[in-house]
């Protein structure tokens, strides 16, 4: 007796013979990528290159001849050669590291030192006299170009410069503004108190005149105030 084969069953029975060949093939090519992927090679660490300028942390430039930093490390020597400074105003009360002092004296740096102390509120003091000093020193060309540092950049740099902007009649809310960019989360009322306070008058026949024409007079647009807890 011959059994005969439905349609149905030869369909599927082709259908599973076309699957087993399909998962032979697949097979075989992941044997394949296997035996022949070779991993690229680790990418090379970049050398530190001893040509690299490294600027200290939170470098900026204030203006023309002017600028602004924390405390410099030794990495950041060959940065600060290139600026070809004059002069540096450093505003902290420690002496100045021995390593610095050798870098200034090799390239003819002349260091301007106001002691201010570095303190956290509610204890911050900000002398005025000191600040006055400094600003005189950085206003005087013949100090040009120099570099304006304390310990991180933030607060007693961002007071002298505060200052210095209120010299070049920039409004209160852009001189905030600045401090605070630098300051960040360390930005201090008192800070922004002494600022708004600081009186200008006695500086401004030390002004230069191109300052006027860098940075417009913005006063007339826009005012800021700050209040202090008590």
């Amino acid at each position: 007796m011959k059994l005969e084969i439905m349609p149905k069953q030869r369909a599927l029975e082709a259908e599973q013979r076309e699957e087993a060949m399909e998962m032979s093939r697949l097979e075989l090519w992941k044997h394949e990528k296997r035996n022949s992927f070779h991993p690229p090679p680790p990418m090379p660490v970049p050398a530190c290159d001893e040509a690299t300028l490294v600027p200290p942390l939170n470098f900026a430039m204030v203006d023309d001849g002017i600028f602004r930093s924390g405390f410099p490390a030794a990495a950041n020597f060959r940065f600060l050669k290139s600026l070809n400074l004059r002069s540096i105003v450093y505003l902290c009360p420690e002496p100045y590291p021995e390593m610095n002092t050798e870098f200034l004296a090799k390239n003819g740096i002349k260091l301007h030192q106001f002691g201010i102390e570095g303190r956290k509120e509610p204890f911050v003091n900000i002398p005025d006299d000191k600040i006055r000093e400094a600003l005189k020193v950085v206003l005087d060309a013949r100090n040009q170009p120099l570099l304006i540092h304390c310990k991180r950049g933030k607060h007693r740099t961002g007071c002298v410069v505060g200052c210095l902007r209120k010299l070049q009649k920039w409004c209160l809310s852009s001189v905030f503004d600045e401090y605070q960019r630098f300051a960040a989360a360390k930005a201090r009322s008192t800070d922004q108190r002494f600022m708004e306070l600081f009186d200008i008058s006695s500086l401004k026949h030390l002004t230069p005149s191109h300052f006027s024409k860098i940075l417009p007079n913005l006063s007339s647009s826009c005012s800021y105030s700050i209040e202090i807890q008590q």
